[in-house]
């Protein structure tokens, strides 16, 4: 019982294919194509206004250098967010509970980040190791702390997605085997359960949410500390 939990978590395979490539390919066929008209329809006009919106929120704390990353933030956004709330869905696979895939769009991303500040300022972005006015017999035990605090932030970005996702995942399917089992046996206790999974899913989807959108936001904000 404990390993069919996890099991969702597994990448489902094809005559040997993994999946996940078409898990993470499928958002995009969601999206409208683009015509020769700004708007179209009303999916068109609602799709440009939540492009704008997204990219108005993650560029707000970024000068005006940080704008040229509007188009990786807000792509990797909606990305982030699609693949989320799909996941929701029953009987679907969701790509950003493992680990190896956050991991992969946190580092490079990161990387990009610190060595846009290393070219164009390297003495402020060396200057975050060690804060002003720090006493001399601290110096080099704070550089090693805040280069520890530095080099794990890819990690705490992949870690914080893997683990709100996984952890709400595993609730739903609990809290769901138990309203199947209970149904038959205590009818009223079932129902009970069943409101409990019903707001628990709302949470969920809010938190699907919050995590894309905390995601990209502290990958804006790293970009701010380099520009």
């Amino acid at each position: 019982m404990n390993l069919s939990f996890f099991d969702q978590f597994m990448s489902p395979h094809l005559l040997g294919i993994p999946l996940i490539l078409i898990s993470l390919l499928f958002p995009a066929l969601l999206l409208p194509s683009p015509r020769n008209r700004w708007v179209t329809n009303r999916i068109s006009a609602l799709q440009s206004w939540f492009i704008y919106t997204i990219t108005k929120q993650l560029m707000t704390p970024l000068n005006k250098k940080g704008h040229k990353w509007a188009l990786i933030l807000s792509s990797l956004m909606i990305f982030l967010l699609s693949i989320n709330l799909l996941g929701l869905l029953p009987y679907t696979f969701t790509p950003t509970t493992q680990l190896f895939m956050n991991l992969a769009l946190a580092f490079p991303l990161w990387l990009a980040t610190l060595l846009t500040g290393l070219r164009n300022q390297p003495s402020a972005s060396l200057g975050h190791l060690l804060p002003e006015g720090t006493p001399t017999p601290l110096i080099p035990a704070l550089i090693m702390i805040e280069t520890t605090s530095l080099l794990i932030r890819p990690l705490a970005l992949g870690v914080r997605l893997t683990a709100n996702l996984t952890a709400g995942h595993l609730l739903i399917q609990l809290i769901s085997t138990a309203t199947a089992v209970l149904f038959s046996i205590m009818p009223a206790i079932s129902i009970l359960t069943a409101c409990v999974l019903l707001l628990l899913t709302i949470l969920e989807v809010a938190v699907a949410m919050i995590q894309a959108y905390v995601f990209v936001l502290l990958l804006s904000l790293y970009l701010q500390e380099n520009i």
